[in-house]
C-alpha cells in the first residue's frame, strides 16, 4: 500500500522547491518519502494509544481497582484514559513554545520520548495489592506525560501534504496520515490476542500484558529517526517556510482566530465520537456483558481494521469526485443512522456483536479518513499550522476523548440507547459546523 501511495504522489511545484535546496542538503525528500513518514508517525502514536485502550479493558480493572467490581474497575480506567485527551492541547501550546525557541527537531525529538518513556513506563506499574494507591497515581502521571507528548509530535507533515497536493487530489492526500490508526489499531490488538490466547489469566494480569508496552518505546524509536530525516531536511524547512506553516503561540490562535478552531473540532465530531465507540466501548461491553471470548472480540476488531484501511483509502477516491466536506457530511448521517442499531446489534449476541464491530470500522474507515483538517483552509496562512493543531486537540477531547467512560457509563445505567444518543450528539455537531462553514464561504 505504501509502494502505491508513493507512486501516487507527484505533487506541483514541490520539485522546484527541493531543487532550490540540492546546494543546502546532500539528499532530497520526495513526496512519498513525506507519506511514509506521516504513515510511519500517525501509527506509534495510535499504537501507543490502543495499548493502553486495550489496557483498560483487561488489565488495569483488575491490577488497579481490584477492590471495585467489573464494570467499576473499568470506568476508573477509562477515566484515566480521558485524562491524556485533557492534557494534550497544554502539550500543543508548551510544544509550540519549544519549536519558536529550539527548533521542530528538538521539538518532536523530546515529545517523542516523552511519549514512549511514559508508554514503557506503564510497563513497569505495580498492582495495587503491592503498592496500594501509588500505583493508581503512578498511572495517573504517566498518563498525562502521554497527553503531554503527543501534543508534540504534530509535525505539519499532513498540512504540507494537504497544502502540496492538487486541488483535484486533496482527499487523497488527506486520507494518508489517517491510515496510522487502523495500522496502529491492528498492530496493538493482535499482539494483545496473541498474548492473551497463549497465556493463562494469572500469566497474561502478572507479566503477559506488559510486552506490548516495550514495544511500544522501540516503534517510537523507529518513527523518530524516520519523521527525524525528514523534519530537519532543508528542503523541508524551506518548503514550510514559503507555506507560512510555522508555529505561533496558542494562545495568539485563540485571541484572533479561535471560532475557526472550534468550527474545525466540530466538523470532525461524528468522527472522533466513532473513533472510540468502534475500539475500545465495544471491547469493553462485550467483555463485561457477554460471553464472547476477548480472542476473539480482538480478531473480528483487527478484521475491522483492515477494512477501516480500505474504506480510509476508499474515501480519499470519493472525496476527490464529490468533495471532502460533502463526504464528511453524507458520512455524518450514515453515522446517525448506525447509531440506532446499536442497541439492537450489540444486544443481538456474537453475531450482532461481530456485525457492530465490523460496520462500525467501515464507517470509521469512509469518514475519518477525511476528518483531518477538513475546514482548516479557513485558518490564515500565519495561524494555519497551529490552529490545525489546536483543532484536533479540541475534537480528540470533545469528540473521543471522554467516549469509552461516558458511553460504557451511559450505557450501564440506562441501555444501549445512551450510547445512539451520544453518537447522534457528535452527527448534529458536525452538520451544523459544516452548514456554518459554508455559511461563511458564501458571505465571502
Amino acid at each position: 500500500m505504501v509502494s502505491q501511495i508513493s507512486a501516487a504522489l507527484p505533487v506541483p511545484n514541490f520539485e522546484s522547491s527541493v531543487s532550490l535546496a540540492r546546494a543546502h542538503t546532500d539528499e532530497d525528500v520526495t513526496p512519498g518519502e513525506i507519506a511514509v513518514g506521516v504513515i510511519i508517525g500517525r501509527s506509534s502514536e495510535y499504537f501507543d494509544f490502543f495499548v493502553f485502550g486495550i489496557a483498560s479493558v483487561l488489565v488495569f480493572p483488575s491490577l488497579l481497582f481490584p477492590y471495585l467490581s467489573r464494570l467499576d474497575g473499568t470506568l476508573m480506567a477509562f477515566a484515566i484514559f480521558s485524562l491524556a485527551f485533557v492534557a494534550r492541547p497544554v502539550g500543543t501550546a508548551i510544544s509550540m513554545a519549544v519549536q519558536r525557541r529550539w527548533g521542530r527537531g528538538t521539538k518532536l525529538t523530546l515529545a517523542l520520548f516523552l511519549l514512549g518513556a511514559c508508554t514503557a513506563g506503564m510497563a513497569f506499574l505495580p498492582s495495587y495489592a503491592s503498592a496500594g494507591g501509588k500505583a493508581i497515581a503512578a498511572l495517573v502521571i504517566l498518563r498525562i506525560g502521554q497527553g503531554l507528548a503527543l501534543g508534540g509530535t504534530w509535525d505539519g507533515l499532513p498540512s504540507l501534504l494537504a497544502m502540496s497536493a492538487p486541488q483535484e487530489r486533496r482527499g487523497w492526500f488527506a486520507m494518508i496520515g489517517q491510515l496510522g490508526a487502523p495500522v496502529g489499531f491492528i498492530l496493538a490488538a493482535s499482539l494483545f490476542a496473541y498474548l492473551y490466547s497463549s497465556l493463562s489469566v494469572a500469566e497474561f494480569l502478572d507479566w503477559g500484558w506488559r510486552y506490548p508496552f516495550f514495544v511500544a518505546f522501540a516503534i517510537n524509536v523507529v518513527a523518530l529517526f524516520a519523521r527525524l530525516r525528514l523534519v530537519v531536511g532543508q528542503s523541508y524547512a524551506e518548503r514550510l517556510q514559503q507555506l507560512e506553516l510555522q508555529p505561533v503561540s496558542a494562545t495568539q490562535v485563540m485571541r484572533h482566530e479561535g471560532g475557526n478552531v472550534l468550527l474545525g473540532a466540530f466538523a470532525a465530531l461524528a468522527s472522533f465520537a466513532l473513533f472510540h465507540l468502534a475500539t475500545v466501548f465495544p471491547l469493553s461491553w462485550i467483555a463485561i456483558y457477554s460471553e464472547q471470548s476477548i480472542t476473539e472480540v480482538l480478531g473480528v476488531q483487527i478484521v475491522g481494521a483492515l477494512l477501516a484501511a480500505a474504506a480510509m483509502v476508499l474515501s480519499g477516491w470519493l472525496a476527490d469526485r464529490v468533495g471532502r466536506r460533502n463526504l464528511l457530511g453524507a458520512m455524518a448521517v450514515l453515522i446517525g443512522l448506525f447509531s440506532f442499531t446499536t442497541p439492537w446489534l450489540l444486544g443481538a449476541g456474537q453475531v450482532g456483536n461481530n456485525v457492530f464491530l465490523l460496520v462500525g470500522f467501515v464507517l470509521l474507515g469512509l469518514s475519518y479518513g477525511q476528518a483531518s483538517g477538513t475546514v482548516t483552509a479557513n485558518f490564515s496562512a500565519r495561524y494555519r499550522y497551529t490552529g490545525a493543531a489546536l483543532s484536533a486537540d479540541l475534537a480528540w477531547l470533545l469528540g473521543a476523548g471522554f467516549a469509552p467512560l461516558v458511553a460504557l457509563g451511559l450505557s450501564a445505567r440506562f441501555g444501549l440507547g445512551a450510547v445512539s444518543l451520544y453518537l447522534l450528539s457528535g452527527v448534529v455537531c458536525t452538520l451544523a459546523a459544516l452548514r456554518i462553514n459554508r455559511l461563511i464561504e458564501r458571505k465571502e
